[in-house]
């Protein structure tokens, strides 16, 4: 027999590092590679020199990395890419804490962060680190932090709202890609944080110089010692330290404490699923509403990589808490509204991949979010099929009746228009793009559990 011929494939540039002349990003055979260009080659060999790199990656502040030849590295890859918009308040603010913390330690070793991007930031085994290697550059005595207006926008502006106002207006980050506005957030905020240190000093007084110099021809010639610029990071270090998110009534908290679900039948829903993941061995994991991750974590307890979606920012926000105590590395909580998920954003529609781009998952896990979908958002059987055919390549799905007492909830207010929505139409329309491997009843219930696999699997 002859051997099969290995088909290479070709190198495939990432389209979100356009903006960086500092070197570019491909891939290829499923390998990262980084390319450092001309411009920054003397800044990349003085950080070799310094041994910044080492010291960062041994306390896991930066992601690891390989040389390949004198002008190109090969990071380790991130199972998948979260943006701040979708992060919760403490994941928001445990980003922004290592930024600071990265930007301390640079200068120990006379470098400096050139900037002050949160898409620097990405959560890998259970934890913010720093993905930008090329973000480093020489510290010229008396130059101020160039990175840090772009910090201000990237990170504090959405703590601050987020903090004062309402946690929903991280989205608000989606609007803006390249920061917040320090005026429009300045607006926005209450009287009170004038008065407040971190908020007048990083946010209000400096919203207003930005406005009167930006009529300026030429600014001017800043300068700022080492010492002074450790005192600036450090007032934003103990300020957002400070900061705490306020609990606020949502639809979706306590969520398990208001189930239906018997104690057997809850049993009953882990076993099934558990038997259902270890029929398709997945490598990572979608769980769409996944709320506190109760069922995230029968993935990521096997050492599946599982991100645990949810569209209420208490329930991913508690997630997330979990996580940090528990130390746990196989899953990551996002904010995602799956009626309007993560879309393509930036230049060309292209410099941020939708969710969809993202996938597919091996497994998509859709538990008591059907119904939701179809009946509180009007989205048809047929259309919600249809997604899922494209995020996922094993589908385990719960299917919950209108005689079931939450969708009699739903119903209790509106009239019930929902003619298609039965298990019949369900696996008719289900059928168009998966094949139903298994189907089980939950004890001590009506719901039932399907494991479906892709059409194209």
């Amino acid at each position: 027999m002859k051997a099969k011929k290995f088909k290479e494939e070709k190198m495939v540039e990432i389209k979100s590092s356009f903006r960086d002349p500092s070197g570019s990003l491909y891939i290829k055979n499923g390998i990262l590679y980084r390319n450092i260009s001309s411009v920054y080659r003397e800044h990349y060999q003085y950080a070799l020199n310094s041994g910044i790199y080492n010291t960062l990656i041994e306390e896991k502040l930066l992601i690891p990395h390989r040389q390949e030849g004198p002008h190109t590295i090969i990071p380790e890859i991130i199972p998948f890419i979260s943006y701040p918009y979708e992060w919760c308040f403490s994941e928001l603010k445990d980003a922004a804490l290592m930024t600071l913390k990265i930007q301390k330690r640079a200068l120990d070793f006379s470098m400096t962060l050139k900037d002050g991007s949160a898409f620097n930031i990405q959560f890998f085994k259970g934890k913010p680190i720093f993905i930008d290697t090329l973000s480093f550059e020489k510290y010229q005595e008396g130059s101020p932090w160039v990175g840090y207006r772009q910090f201000c926008q990237h990170f504090l502006v959405p703590l601050l709202l987020m903090s004062y106002r309402d946690l929903r207006l991280n989205k608000l980050s989606s609007l803006f890609i390249d920061g917040l506005p320090l005026d429009l957030a300045s607006s926005l905020l209450p009287w009170r944080t004038y008065f407040k240190p971190l908020s007048l000093i990083h946010l209000h007084i400096h919203a207003k110089s930005q406005k009167q110099f930006a009529q300026k021809e030429k600014l001017p010639n800043w300068q700022i010692s080492k010492k002074s610029l450790f005192i600036l990071i450090d007032s934003l270090e103990s300020g957002i330290g400070k900061l705490v998110w306020r609990r606020q009534k949502t639809e979706w908290q306590d969520y398990y404490k208001k189930t239906n679900y018997s104690d057997s039948a809850f049993e009953d829903k882990k076993n099934i699923i558990s038997r259902f993941l270890e029929v398709i061995k997945p490598k990572n994991v979608f769980d769409l509403g996944a709320n506190t991750g109760e069922f995230s974590r029968l993935a990521s307890d096997r050492g599946i990589n599982t991100i645990a979606f949810d569209v209420d920012h208490h329930a991913v926000e508690e997630n997330y808490l979990k996580i940090k105590k528990s130390e746990e590395k196989n899953i990551i909580p996002l904010v995602v509204d799956f009626i309007n998920p993560s879309s393509a954003i930036g230049w060309g529609n292209e410099e941020r991949m939708s969710l969809t781009e993202r996938g597919p998952a091996d497994c998509v896990m859709a538990l008591a979010i059907l119904h939701h979908l179809a009946i509180s958002n009007n989205v048809p059987l047929s259309r919600i099929a249809q997604y899922f055919g494209k995020l996922g390549k094993y589908v385990i799905i719960e299917f919950i009746p209108k005689t079931d007492s939450n969708v009699k909830k739903l119903l209790a207010t509106r009239k019930d228009i929902f003619t298609q929505y039965d298990q019949k139409f369900f696996e008719k329309e289900f059928s168009k793009y998966f094949t139903i491997e298994k189907r089980e009843k939950i004890a001590e219930s009506e719901r039932f559990l399907y494991l479906l696999r892709g059409n194209n699997v």
